[in-house]
């Protein structure tokens, strides 16, 4: 159980990240995987009240509050929309909806988890993070740089940022039971022309790679498809822990790539004459099969 101290509500961002400059304080989230480690902080710093809960869509980019909760980005209709399918199962399998009610986008994006669905998912996007101090950058740097670990330790998480350069995505993992930790994530996009495929619970962070041999420029077919997944497998390290060996996943970035890789070639971006998105549209259909989970 975590014992803390003191308990700040902060009501600027200054004030958090002057707050957060000593080691012995904490930034609280939404206090689920943090409750669980047996430590005593000097102070957890309630970021509820800086309206960092919000999702704000513009002709260029949504931005994703850091406190956003994770059954918000699910219901949120323009990411709906705008990232159909891919959204929902990102983040339906996580724990339940009482959890996904509190857990929050900062909360899974600064902790960086090997587990998280949701870094997967906004890597293959080409996302962005914004910090108080540090400002923008990729979130593929953020995830990658070990200087930057020591940098924006003691930094506040502002928000996600997903360009709107996305035309086509496609998600999967591998579970041994609906709601446990994930074995494998793995999601594809074309994201300004250039296919991308992220890859986490290895089960180290989510890692990313582009189709740097161009191997789907001629066409995306089954065989293409399987050419791109074996090399994808080629590129990313894995790991063997409890729920699976190294060797499993190896072969199952390169099953789940091709999978992926395959819905993006039947995917459109365009709406139809109702508005609606193809992934949209396969939502939709899916409530109606009673297929939705």
């Amino acid at each position: 159980m975590l014992k803390f101290k003191q308990y700040y509500r902060v009501k600027s961002l200054e004030e958090a990240y002057e707050l957060n400059q000593k080691k012995s304080n904490v930034v609280l989230g939404g206090m689920l995987w943090l409750k669980l480690q047996r430590r005593t902080v000097g102070g957890v710093i309630d970021l509820s009240d800086l309206g960092l809960d919000q999702i704000t869509e513009t002709e260029d980019a949504f931005t994703i509050g850091a406190m956003v909760s994770l059954r918000d980005l699910e219901q949120h209709e323009g990411l709906r929309a705008y990232l159909g399918e891919a959204l929902h199962e990102s983040l339906c399998h996580i724990v339940g909806v009482q959890f996904r009610n509190v857990a929050t986008v900062g909360g899974s994006i600064f902790g960086r988890f090997g587990f998280s669905d949701v870094l997967t998912l906004f890597l293959a996007l080409d996302a962005k993070v914004k910090f108080y101090r540090a400002g923008e950058m990729a979130l593929s740097v953020y995830t990658s740089g070990a200087t930057l670990d020591r940098e924006l330790k003691n930094d506040i998480l502002e928000a996600v940022i997903l360009p709107k350069k996305v035309e086509a995505v496609a998600y999967r993992s591998v579970r041994n039971s609906e709601t446990d930790f994930p074995v494998l994530t793995c999601c594809a996009a074309k994201v300004a022309g250039v296919y991308r495929v992220s890859v986490g619970a290895r089960p180290m962070r989510a890692v990313y790679t582009a189709d740097l041999n161009g191997i789907l420029n001629a066409g995306i077919t089954p065989e293409t498809a399987a050419d791109f997944g074996k090399w994808v497998s080629e590129q990313i390290t894995t790991g063997s822990n409890v729920r699976a060996s190294a060797d499993y996943r190896k072969k199952m970035i390169a099953v789940l790539t091709k999978r992926n890789v395959l819905d993006l070639a039947a995917q459109e971006k365009m709406p139809d004459a109702a508005g609606q998105y193809v992934g949209e549209r396969d939502i939709s259909q899916k409530n109606e099969e009673g297929g939705q989970r």
